[in-house]
């Protein structure tokens, strides 16, 4: 039987009159890769946050392998994050660190390794991600590919079970978001992690996904393979992943979200 890592359970979210998620059901199987897909606006991101516990919902629940995430106290929502590491989408750097002291900062804070032991784990990521040259460097003179590779490299220093990406390959180049994509699917191969990707990039999803879901209007309207979403027979999909103007979705050209649809 498959072990669930990481699930999200009937979930709503509402910010004053606005219902972003409407009974969000979502189950992440151990060692899989599950990619986030939809419309701007539709509770992708929102999602990610209940994931890591920064959001609580206002119903229902989320776990992360069995045990909820949810409601908890911070003690427990702590120990619960350190079996995840998250990609945020600007890399999160901190500017005036260089690359070794962004990806040490998680160690430090959290007192997880000093001296050499530190050392070791730091230049072990770097070696793994191809940025010891870099190492030295501060944020400001490396490029967006680098940095999302040192944000990768910091979220990896926890050694976590699950990995959470927030549009990892936006604002990058095609080759650069191949770059990142390997290292998704090399990370799965080679460390057994669970992944979590939220994307708007439709050719990395078919690229690194397992399963991918489709988010519209705050709940999941399709879970699969990416044969088999290529195939729905869904209008709504359709006009998404082929990336139409014409069909039952209605854009709001102002801000590029679906407003309501047929």
């Amino acid at each position: 039987m498959d072990t669930i890592a990481v699930e999200m359970r009937n979930v709503h979210k509402a910010f004053g009159d606005r219902k972003i998620l409407k009974g969000m059901n979502i189950k992440v199987k151990k060692g899989e890769t599950m990619v986030i897909v939809g419309p701007s606006g539709t509770g992708k991101s929102v999602s990610l946050k209940h994931l890591t516990g920064l959001l609580d919902p206002d119903e229902g629940e989320c776990f992360i392998f069995g045990e909820s995430i949810s409601y908890c106290n911070e003690k427990t929502k702590e120990r619960l994050r350190s079996r995840l590491g998250v990609l945020f989408q600007s890399g999160a750097l901190i500017n005036w660190l260089t690359v070794y002291e962004n990806v040490a900062l998680p160690l430090r804070e959290h007192k997880i390794a000093e001296g050499q032991e530190l050392d070791r784990i730091v230049m072990e990521k770097l070696k793994w991600l191809d940025l010891v040259p870099a190492k030295d460097t501060l944020p400001g003179n490396i490029s967006g590919g680098m940095k999302k590779r040192v944000g990768l490299a910091r979220a990896l220093t926890s050694q976590p079970e699950i990995v959470m990406y927030d549009e990892p390959t936006s604002g990058l180049d095609p080759v650069m978001s191949n770059v990142i994509n390997d290292l998704v699917i090399r990370m799965q191969k080679e460390l057994g992690l669970t992944s979590i990707v939220v994307t708007h990039d439709m050719s990395s999803a078919y690229r690194i996904a397992d399963r991918i879901s489709f988010l519209y209007e705050g709940q999941v309207l399709f879970c699969g393979t990416s044969e088999e979403l290529q195939n729905a027979n869904n209008p709504i999909i359709q006009q998404f992943i082929h990336g139409r103007t014409e069909g039952p979705m209605i854009l709001d050209h102002s801000e590029l979200k679906v407003v309501k649809s047929h």
